[in-house]
């Protein structure tokens, strides 16, 4: 059994901890499920953006200390949808793999589906904060009358619109990037999904209009999101040129050059790790159950973004150093 289910990881060298002895075991029993259905992984995907969305309500309610037992209730509620979510994620790809219906979309989809869980769980939280924050208040000797709140409220609607698309997309974007490009060395272009902006571009233009409407969006968004990953890694795009033009094609790069690669990407594959669901979801749940859903956005934009930075720096160092 252990086999099989390794058979449906991405790579040994990509897949963290928590996957192998949690995760991906029963991602994988729920991928057996779907197959045995006949069910699309698109379908397996869109069914986890349902669920990881609907956390958010549960989110919304405050924790035993302000609202009891139901307060308890409700948080537990909502870290059983986002981890049930999770599962699906990873099941979606595993089924992919198992049954070779890898698409396009199904690639988009994966990448939208932690926005799709996390936006509306971050809107819950604000709303969260507005109903619950006597203590907070308490501490900073704030008078907790409607229009302060109101006012605490918009800064933290604020602060959370920087921690969501400045960070939180951000960090997950160039973190699955990384992981992307550590697999096109490990395995070559069939084996990862490294896509790039131009390649996507072609797609959405030739593309036409008349019955493709949502598909067009969903490409545009798409272009949007690898052109982003493009401009954070500089020095990796001119070690891509530089390597096609001395190979003229990427399946050309010599396998001992792929080796010095892997080995020097390798180590940043736990840090791609933490900065993608896991981590994320453990911190979450800890100060929801504490009622201190604040603390999330300072751990996002302060640890995170630290990490985040140092990730970058080692792998645009690692390209410079392999391709001056």
């Amino acid at each position: 059994m252990k086999e099989e289910i390794k058979s449906t990881y991405k790579s040994d060298d990509t897949e963290e901890w928590l996957d192998r002895v949690w995760t991906r075991p029963i991602g994988y029993a729920w991928a057996l499920l779907f197959r045995r259905l006949r069910v699309h992984p698109n379908t397996v995907t869109v069914l986890s953006m349902i669920i990881g969305a609907a956390s958010a309500f549960f989110f919304a309610h405050g924790s035993y200390r302000t609202e009891g037992w139901s307060g308890l209730g409700y948080n537990l509620v909502a870290i059983l949808l986002l981890t049930w979510a999770n599962f699906y994620d990873s099941a979606d790809g595993q089924l992919a793999r198992m049954t070779g219906q890898k698409t396009r979309l199904g690639r988009i989809l994966d990448g939208a589906a932690s926005e799709v869980w996390f936006i509306p769980i971050y809107l819950g939280l604000v709303y969260r904060f507005y109903v619950h924050h006597a203590m907070e208040f308490r501490w900073l000797g704030i008078a907790d009358t409607p229009t302060n709140a109101l006012l605490a409220t918009a800064v933290l609607f604020g602060v959370v619109l920087y921690s969501g698309f400045g960070c939180h997309s951000q960090q997950c974007g160039l973190a699955d990037y990384y992981r992307q490009i550590h697999l096109f060395f490990l395995k070559g272009e069939a084996g990862s999904e490294l896509d790039n902006s131009a390649q996507q571009r072609r797609i959405y233009d030739e593309t036409p209009w008349k019955g493709n409407l949502l598909w067009k969006l969903f490409l545009k968004s798409y272009i949007n999101y690898t052109a982003g990953q493009e401009a954070r890694t500089p020095r990796f795009q001119r070690m891509m040129a530089e390597l096609r033009r001395r190979y003229g094609a990427t399946e050309r790069i010599p396998r001992d050059f792929r080796e010095r690669f892997r080995a020097g990407s390798l180590p940043l594959m736990k840090w791609t790790n933490i900065l993608t669901f896991n981590t994320r979801a453990i911190v979450l749940y800890v100060v929801c159950l504490l009622d201190l859903p604040w603390l999330y956005f300072v751990f996002e934009i302060v640890v995170m973004g630290a990490l985040c930075a140092y990730m970058r720096r080692r792998h645009e160092a690692l390209c410079e150093r392999l391709v001056p």
